[in-house]
C-alpha cells in the first residue's frame, strides 16, 4: 500500500447544493465547508466526499458522450424503488434503470445491498 483514500472531490458549481444533497443521501453530516469547499463525511477524522467550486463546470449529459459523467458513486440501498423515490424527493433526476443524477448533473447508481455488506439501517 502506497497510501489511503482522504476525499472523493467532486466538481461542482455550487458545492454547498451537491454536498447538502449527498449528505442527506448518505446521512453523514458536513463536516467542513469554506464556500468553496465542502467536505460530507462521518466525523471530522473520517475520509469522505469533497466538493470543490468549479464556477464553469458543463452539466454531465450521460448517456451521451458529449459531457462525459466526470465522476460515478454506487449506493448500496436494501430496497432500489424506494430509494429512487427518495433520492427523487432530495433533488436527484431519474436518467433511466436505476442510475439517477444529483443536483448538479453527475450520475449515481442505486444498488441492491450485496450478501457481504452488513444490513443498512432503514432510519
Amino acid at each position: 500500500m502506497i497510501g489511503r483514500r482522504h476525499h472523493l472531490v467532486i466538481d461542482a458549481t455550487d458545492p454547498q447544493v451537491a454536498a447538502a444533497f449527498w449528505s442527506a443521501v448518505l446521512g453523514d453530516p458536513v463536516t467542513y465547508d469554506d464556500g468553496d469547499f465542502v467536505v460530507v463525511s462521518a466525523d471530522e477524522e473520517t475520509s469522505g466526499m469533497a466538493f470543490q467550486r468549479a464556477a464553469d463546470l458543463p452539466d454531465p449529459t450521460w448517456p451521451d458522450p458529449a459531457v462525459p459523467q466526470q465522476m460515478h458513486v454506487d449506493v448500496m440501498v436494501e430496497d432500489v424503488a424506494a430509494a429512487g423515490a427518495r433520492v427523487v424527493a432530495l433533488g436527484a433526476h431519474h436518467l433511466e434503470d436505476d442510475v439517477y443524477a444529483d443536483p448538479a448533473g453527475h450520475p449515481f447508481c442505486l444498488i441492491r445491498r450485496p450478501r457481504w455488506a452488513p444490513p443498512l439501517d432503514a432510519g
